[in-house]
């Protein structure tokens, strides 16, 4: 099950106070995890797909 892709911070979320973390902080991160989740199961399927076609 993969999970949904994370949303941006709406334009009233972020009080450009320099927060540490900042929604922006925190939408990044998300988004470089799922990023690499989506990586690794299209590496899984592109394997799966070249481990089928060579048998």
């Amino acid at each position: 099950m993969t999970r949904e892709k994370p949303t941006p911070p709406a334009d009233y979320e972020c009080c450009e106070s320099e927060c540490s973390p900042c929604v922006w902080d925190t939408y990044y991160e998300e988004l470089n995890i799922w990023n690499a989740e989506q990586k690794a199961i299209r590496e899984a399927a592109d394997k799966a797909t070249q481990t089928e076609q060579s048998e």
